[in-house]
């Protein structure tokens, strides 16, 4: 899946705002590094099937709460909570600021917030959605961590800044500049520790290495913003949760319509519409043979009805009509019927146990009620057992067992 990687700049977001951004087809190569306007960004038309905004070090600050217990990441409250924590940290209002928890937070230790300006960054979020490019994850440049110290030098050689970031980084992430003052209020009279985590760009990594007296990792800023979008962090919260949905929803519709649209998909549209009639066609061909052998097998079944009794002369429902019938025939014939009371009573008695005796009976519509039979279930079951195979069933009602014939009921 390719993803447009765009680094928002801190001025504001109007249409002659230039972006930067990257194109990357699986995360980690790169196929285009370019600047434009929102509406020359690439788009999904273009290959880009997700949309990921970096925003720069300088944009965010980072606070560390411990949040009061029932107050969890998905709570309504947390917005709230946290504006009221965070209150007299902030030098602006926390109404004017956007926030962004950590990713999987964990109950028992404080949690890292992310603040920064919700207007510049809703300027932004719209500028790129009116052309056409909606964001789907909003991602920060840099990112509290729990490892060992990781130091990057960024800018140009005459005023390059240093990046800090580790579990011992008070501030989760620090910028500073790159002077001897601050390098050694940072490393102490014993020096940076040995595994930390040096890299500079390449326009300061001479001056980094002079200055940190140890040798740094070259890091492109295109890889930097590649890294970036692997984090696990996304700042499209709260108040840009339901943006970020509508957003993603919109991309995927928009990629839906290339589909339908782009030229290089004809052949697939023309193989799933061939593929869709040759279904239709198949199901509709099933349908028709089911369906007939479902006559022949009603046609069949009537004409046995209307040959056996041949007084039937309009057949409506051919196995009740039948059963009529057979019953009309046994009582002509002074034959005893299934649903006879003689008939019910003999089955009834060679299925009861020894020593149960109803108290009472009653019989009416082919339906034989024994009264005063408290059976347990494991003699039901055994009389059902016995019942069934002689084409009745019983069922208990409180401490009444009615046995019928199985296709009476």
């Amino acid at each position: 899946m390719s993803t447009l990687i765009i680094a928002l700049p801190l001025s504001s977001g109007d249409t002659t705002t230039r972006y930067e951004h990257v194109l990357t087809p699986e995360g980690q190569s790169i196929a285009v590094h370019a600047t434009s306007t929102a509406n020359l960004l690439p788009d999904a038309s273009r290959g880009a099937d997700e949309t990921v905004a970096v925003v720069p070090a300088e944009a965010l600050s980072w606070h560390r709460v411990e949040l009061p217990k029932g107050v969890g990441a998905g709570s309504p409250r947390l917005r709230p909570v946290l504006q009221s924590l965070l209150e007299d940290r902030l030098l602006d209002d926390p109404q004017d600021l956007h926030l962004a928890c950590e990713p999987s937070p964990a109950a028992d230790r404080p949690i890292w917030i992310a603040a920064c300006d919700k207007a510049w960054l809703s300027q932004h979020l719209q500028r790129l959605e009116a052309a056409r490019r909606p964001v789907t994850r909003i991602v920060p440049e840099f990112a509290p961590h729990s490892g060992a110290l990781r130091l990057q030098v960024l800018g140009e050689a005459d005023r390059a800044q240093m990046l800090l970031s580790g579990s011992d980084v008070a501030g989760g992430v620090v910028r500073l500049p790159l002077n001897t003052s601050t390098l050694a209020a940072i490393a102490g009279p014993d020096g940076l520790p040995e595994r930390s985590e040096l890299l500079a760009e390449p326009a300061v990594a001479a001056l980094a290495e002079e200055r940190l007296q140890r040798p740094v990792e070259i890091q492109q800023r295109t890889q930097r913003l590649l890294i970036a979008t692997q984090t696990p962090w996304d700042l499209a919260q709260f108040d840009l949760a339901n943006t970020s949905r509508t957003r993603t929803l919109k991309r995927l519709l928009g990629a839906g319509q290339a589909l339908l649209r782009a030229p290089q998909w004809r052949a697939a549209r023309w193989g799933a519409l061939l593929l869709l009639a040759a279904n239709l066609i198949g199901l509709n061909a099933w349908a028709w043979k089911e369906q007939a052998s479902w006559q022949s097998r009603r046609s069949a079944i009537d004409s046995t009805l209307t040959r056996t009794f041949p007084a039937v002369k309009v057949v409506v429902d051919a196995p009740v009509q039948m059963g009529r019938e057979v019953a009309t025939l046994r009582q002509a014939t002074g034959a005893p019927s299934g649903s006879d009371l003689e008939v019910i009573l003999s089955a009834a008695g060679a299925a009861l146990p020894q020593g149960k005796a109803p108290s009472g009976i009653e019989y009416s519509g082919g339906e034989v009620r024994l009264n005063g039979l408290n059976l347990g279930p494991d003699e039901l079951a055994a009389i059902t057992a016995k019942l069934r195979p002689m084409g009745y069933g019983g069922r208990m009602d409180g401490d009444i067992l009615q046995i019928r014939m199985e296709g009476n009921r």
